[in-house]
């Protein structure tokens, strides 16, 4: 694991060599210390480069390491007792890695913000890849969705930071927003519904606006595709689901992305997280 040391955001580093492949999954594990063996025996069917984790669950000093170094992974996290958390599994060392909005923004732009763990970032192989996970919001006349629209505003700032230092940006993780109906299995009725009000959407829009595109839906233009399931009333085995989990790209990268999918079987295993793996691959 690695410390948290001031961050410095420096020339993003040079790719790796024509008709290489860089390969990188989003997973919302719901706990890591309950979902390690599962996290485990995925990565060593899927060796992806990097494995962008949130709810983690644990503070960085118990997050569990030997593991993914027995895989030969590097761990960085930032994470927080019981709730929250993220954390990046990496194959080879990242570089300008940087915790939190206050990694990047002035103080009085973040706030509060940064009490809650939410955000990872670092530099790898040229790519600035963030990943985020959104607060859910509780329900829309709640202060837990004020709370999640401030985040996402802040994040726009964030990301607008980092575009203006000339970055390529891959920005993934739970989203905690269904952007349009095609996301959800039975759209009706949810425009009051947390995860898909106007605007929430709309919030997540705006920073979409900044130049970034859903890598997923390059590929996958049609409905009934879900990364989340609820626990109850047998949603998974009903397919009925939300695609909250996602990848998305700056121009110059989602021109390079190659394939991206949404890997449903560890939702089947045994005590699973109610999310599962989305993985995206870009040519290099």
């Amino acid at each position: 694991m690695v410390d948290h040391p001031p961050a410095t955001l420096a020339t993003p580093q040079p790719a790796t060599s024509p008709g290489a492949t860089v390969t990188l999954a989003t997973w919302n594990v719901n706990s890591i210390r309950a979902r390690l063996d599962s996290v485990v025996r995925w990565l060593q069917s899927n060796p992806v480069d990097l494995l962008c984790l949130q709810e983690t669950k644990v503070t960085d000093e118990q997050f569990p390491l030997e593991p993914w170094e027995n895989l030969g992974y590097q761990i960085y996290c930032y994470g927080q007792k019981s709730y929250n958390g993220v954390a990046l599994v990496s194959r080879s060392p990242l570089t300008d890695v940087s915790y939190g909005f206050g990694g990047v923004l002035d103080p009085a732009i973040v706030g509060d913000l940064d009490q809650q763990k939410r955000l990872i970032t670092a530099q790898l192989q040229g790519i600035r890849v963030v990943n985020v996970y959104v607060p859910n919001g509780s329900s829309p006349d709640s202060e837990k969705y004020t709370y999640k629209m401030s985040w996402l505003a802040t994040l726009k700032t964030y990301l607008e930071t980092l575009q203006q230092r000339g970055e390529e940006i891959h920005i993934c993780g739970d989203f905690n927003v269904a952007l349009d109906d095609r996301d959800i299995y039975n759209p009706q009725g949810k425009q009051n519904h947390i995860m898909a009000t106007p605007e929430e959407r709309q919030a997540l829009q705006e920073v979409l606006a900044l130049g970034l595109a859903d890598a997923f839906r390059k590929f996958t233009p049609d409905g009934g595709h879900f990364s989340w399931w609820d626990y109850r009333a047998g949603s998974f085995a009903r397919n009925r689901g939300w695609r909250i989990d996602h990848h998305y790209l700056s121009q110059g990268l989602y021109d390079r992305a190659l394939a991206c999918k949404i890997d449903a079987e560890p939702r089947s295993w045994p005590q699973p997280s109610d999310h599962t793996p989305v993985v995206l691959t870009l040519g290099c």
